[in-house]
């Protein structure tokens, strides 16, 4: 029977869980990493076994750590991220300009044909690449080159380059999401890259509707099966684009709340979407204290509450960016993780939920392998 494991990045730690096809009974491994921040851990989807993990403390700084047999054994390697050229400045949150400065790892996107490349998203934001697992980075220097980034500015948490989508019909194509500039994409690989924020409404962050960047997005997500589709979590709003992004629309619809973090797709449904929402900017819980996963069927607008198996009151758990992910079993799986250390599974696509592990430290990013 296949199976999946679920990697979890926390506060305090690295955490692999493994089930089987039935995804009733966990095996739980770790902290991997005890005390450090795992910003994120993830697998190649081309060599189950290849797992990299961005790990940082504020006493000692960032290590990528790779592993070669599914996070069993790890080793710590390359942590060389240099801007390359002329550094420049973006704005500072008091508008002021300020150089751009390496702080953390984001986010880890692995290759889709080759384990030995991978992305690496960055603070202050820009992509690197490397191409012999994790050994060496090297910017690529054409997104900050792109013309706009002394615009840039953090957003609450920093100004991170959270989110890189690979389009699976097109090798040259990707798209990355940064806090705050908004959507970016090349289709050359990442030599060039375009601003790809049009539609999008920020009426608190721009006052100017025409802003090139500025957008304070959260995460998007696209389905292998129509890459020209993408949808997005934003600082408020849902939104949806059918153009690669050029442009976007809302599809809020009737949520309880439009803001919140993640967003992701059904493995096997392109126009089945999930979300979470969050009350506000600055309370960070679920509306009323209950905990929902929305799920909508038609790409967006109409909206179901899913709530067996998570609890309806008392709970003011966040659920961030990067914690949401979805399996390929022929029956979809969906997960994800909160800031009061759950990490929830749901066999069936939403309809149920249950709570793989609890009192884990806050997670920050939920992975899953479907493994044969």
């Amino acid at each position: 029977m296949a199976g999946v494991r679920v990697l979890v990045g926390t506060k305090k730690g690295a955490f692999v869980l493994t089930a089987d096809g039935a995804r009733c009974e966990w095996k739980v491994d770790g902290p991997h990493f005890a005390g450090w921040e795992i910003y994120h851990v993830t697998g190649s989807p081309v060599d189950q076994n290849r797992l990299y993990a961005s790990q940082s403390t504020g006493w000692f700084g960032q290590l990528i750590q790779r592993s070669d047999d599914g996070g069993v054994t790890w080793e710590p390697m390359n942590n060389e991220f240099v801007y390359e050229g002329d550094v420049g400045t973006h704005l500072f949150f008091d508008g002021t300009p300020r150089p751009w400065e390496f702080k953390r790892v984001w986010h880890l996107e692995p290759s889709l044909d080759d384990p030995d490349t991978v992305y690496a998203g960055v603070e202050d934001a820009a992509l690197f690449k490397s191409t012999d697992g994790a050994a060496g980075w090297s910017e690529l220097t054409g997104l900050r080159g792109h013309g706009s980034g002394e615009k840039w500015s953090p957003g609450a948490g920093g100004m991170g380059l959270h989110t890189i989508v690979l389009d699976p019909s097109n090798a040259q194509r990707m798209y990355v999401a940064i806090s705050a500039a908004g959507v970016f994409r090349t289709d050359d690989g990442g030599n060039t890259w375009s601003s790809k924020n049009h539609g999008l409404v920020s009426p608190w962050e721009l006052p100017d509707p025409d802003a090139e960047v500025g957008h304070c997005v959260h995460r998007i997500a696209l389905h292998p099966a129509n890459p020209s589709t993408l949808y997005m979590q934003k600082h408020w709003d849902v939104n949806r684009s059918d153009d690669g992004g050029e442009t976007w629309y809302e599809v809020s619809g009737n949520l309880p709340s439009d803001f919140g973090f993640v967003v992701d797709v059904h493995a096997h449904e392109p126009e089945t979407i999930y979300v979470v929402p969050i009350k506000s900017d600055s309370e960070h819980f679920p509306p009323d204290g209950r905990l929902r996963v929305y799920r909508s069927r038609t790409g967006g607008n109409e909206w179901e509450a899913l709530t067996n198996g998570l609890p309806q009151e008392h709970c003011y758990v966040d659920v961030l960016r990067d914690s949401m992910a979805v399996d390929s079993l022929d029956e979809c799986g969906v997960y994800f993780g909160t800031t009061g250390g759950q990490v929830y599974c749901s066999p069936d696509g939403g309809d149920t939920w249950s709570a793989i592990v609890r009192d884990l430290p806050p997670v920050y990013s939920v992975e899953v392998q479907t493994l044969p």
